[in-house]
């Protein structure tokens, strides 16, 4: 199974986001994950997708996308020409003396400490998914209590395929 990151710009109406997810739920897709919001042209919104399959069904995928009315651009975001990126929060228990320990360990992957709790605390971590991973599975010998990731979201590199509409 291969991954592909599909950048939408689409535009910003009611709906879209439904509309977008919808393909995939009728014709039996996963969705690995989704993100959205508005461009600095409020008349458009970003979409990410990430989605998994064979070559077949990847591009079936991103033929389905593009007839889709309110898609105005697509772009396949290819590993080795584009910046994408995560983020994650992740609520640790702590005790006093380990708290120091995560400091450091988030310190070290250039993650913020957002709050601090009497026995938690929680680590924001923004980067690639290889990165974050790696900080997850360093964590392994303290208890997460909670764990929230916002997905992919990505733009490809240099301007040579940027758009006006």
């Amino acid at each position: 199974m291969k991954k592909r990151v599909i950048s939408l710009l689409v535009d910003n109406t009611a709906g879209v986001t439904q509309r977008v997810s919808g393909l995939f739920s009728r014709r039996g897709y996963n969705i690995e994950s989704i993100t959205g919001g508005e461009t600095a042209d409020p008349r458009y919104s970003r979409i990410t997708v990430v989605a998994e399959g064979d070559d077949d069904v990847l591009e079936q995928i991103t033929k389905q996308l593009r007839k889709l009315v309110d898609v105005v651009d697509l772009k396949v975001l290819d590993p080795d020409n584009s910046v994408t990126r995560e983020l994650v929060l992740v609520k640790i228990r702590v005790s006093p003396e380990q708290r120091q320990s995560v400091v450091t360990l988030s310190d070290v992957f250039r993650g913020k400490i957002v709050d601090v709790g009497q026995d938690s605390l929680i680590v924001e971590l923004t980067g690639n998914h290889d990165k974050l991973e790696a900080f997850l599975r360093l964590l392994s010998g303290y208890e997460i209590l909670e764990l929230a990731r916002t997905g992919f979201t990505g733009l490809s590199r240099g301007s040579d395929d940027v758009r006006f509409f």
